[in-house]
């Protein structure tokens, strides 16, 4: 729960610093707004998303076995199949001038609630499953491209939810288990840093 209240916190501030403009005031010049060395006013960037999935259509973090009914039907114990996602992503760009302004670290949470179970079991319940979680540092290269390295995490299970729920649990691998890797990522469009 607290991961969530600080994921919450985070969106909320960088939602508000986004929200605010980089022209200047009357009393700044354009290079004022700009040549701020470390913590430059677009520091932080990012997003927050809340999804809902209607019945039949399920968010599967691959914690429970699709069969998991066959073990105990409405009554199973793995019902860790999600009806509500909370997502977002952070990046931070501490340095605003210079070669370092190209640097930036982000990290990019999703939290999965709900108690469902594939033509089984199907509520509205908003039950903590766990939050799924990748972080990583990355350079902006000219052209709109970008070298990220990313450690994506195993999923972290919350509540009561945090032992074996069964024969038709799965463990902690989530949908993409844990992994390390090395990419260059293309953006297309008018986002501009």
């Amino acid at each position: 729960m607290q991961r969530l209240l600080f994921l919450l916190v985070c969106l909320t501030v960088c939602g508000t610093l986004h929200a605010q403009t980089t022209t200047p005031t009357k009393d700044q010049s354009i290079t004022d707004v700009q040549d701020r060395f470390f913590w430059p006013k677009d520091t932080l960037w990012g997003y927050a998303q809340f999804e809902i999935a209607p019945p039949h259509n399920e968010i599967d973090p691959n914690l429970c076995a699709s069969n998991a009914g066959s073990y105990g039907g409405v009554n199973a114990p793995c019902t860790m199949f999600a009806r509500y996602m909370l997502s977002g992503l952070l990046e931070v760009r501490p340095f605003g001038k210079g070669q370092l302004r190209r640097f930036m670290v982000w990290g990019q949470p999703s939290f999965l609630f709900g108690r469902n179970i594939p033509q089984t079991l199907y509520t509205w319940s908003f039950d903590a499953i766990g939050v799924e979680h990748s972080w990583g540092v990355g350079i902006y290269l000219p052209k709109g491209f970008e070298f990220r390295v990313t450690q994506h995490f195993l999923f972290d299970r919350l509540g009561a939810r945090d032992t074996n729920l069964g024969k038709a649990d799965l463990g902690n691998n989530g949908p993409w288990g844990r992994y390390n890797s090395i990419g260059v990522r293309k953006y297309f469009g008018s986002r501009r840093w």
